[in-house]
């Protein structure tokens, strides 16, 4: 079907300038084979017998990790800022970065003191950019530290885009301190000692703080 198409296009676009452009001559040639190499070049780059699939955009698709772990690492629950940040983490869940970013913007610019805001639209910002680390995520996150520096999700998310951007040296160094500072109690403790024990795998060395067990089980991939 796709030759079938190309090949009436191209009659079409001569049939026009011939008669009605009154193309004649070394013109014709000349366009003739400008259109022959467009062909041959479709040919060899393109995929013209595959049938037409739509795809998925890369940043609709949340990246696993993130989303499910705002509630461990702000607090909801704290009014007007807790309704933004419910509503930044569903939108995140369908994969809706952009509109979670925007939510949280929304609780910032009414509490702009407010850690966690800072914290979620930093994470939605991460997101949003395929979980790497970007300027405008990197700021939120800074900006976080600095109203509230023994909040966990800053140096989370950081060492969550170093660890997916393959710096797992880096990653395990902003983790490690983290974990040192994290209670025993802490509900994402569990989730940020795995992370650590798939660096020290990804590593082939033991990268946990000293003291701690690397043989614990069920660690997830660095890059998750």
């Amino acid at each position: 079907m796709g030759w079938f198409a190309i090949v009436l296009l191209i009659g079409l676009i001569l049939f026009w300038l011939v008669r009605l452009a009154s193309f004649r001559g070394t013109r014709l040639e000349w366009l003739g084979a400008a259109l022959m190499v467009g062909l041959a070049g479709y040919a060899w780059q393109g995929s013209p017998m595959l049938e037409g699939r739509p795809t998925v955009a890369a940043r609709d698709i949340p990246a696993e990790g993130t989303a499910d772990l705002d509630e461990n690492l702000t607090d909801p629950g704290m009014g007007t800022a807790g309704h933004w940040l419910v509503m930044a983490e569903a939108l995140n869940r369908r994969g809706d970065h952009e509109s979670a970013a925007h939510a949280v913007w929304n609780g910032i610019e009414t509490d702009p003191e407010n850690a966690d805001l800072w914290v979620g639209y930093g994470n939605a910002l991460l997101l949003h950019g395929d979980g790497q680390m970007n300027p405008a995520a990197q700021l939120a996150f800074e900006r976080a530290a600095q109203l509230d520096p023994e909040h966990p999700g800053p140096p989370f998310f950081i060492g969550l885009a170093l660890a997916q951007a393959g710096q797992y040296e880096d990653a395990a160094q902003v983790w490690r301190a983290l974990l040192e500072r994290t209670p025993e109690d802490a509900p994402y403790r569990a989730d940020l000692e795995n992370r650590l024990l798939g660096i020290s795998r990804a590593l082939g060395r033991p990268v946990m703080p000293e003291g701690e067990d690397e043989t614990a089980e069920g660690g997830e991939a660095p890059s998750s």
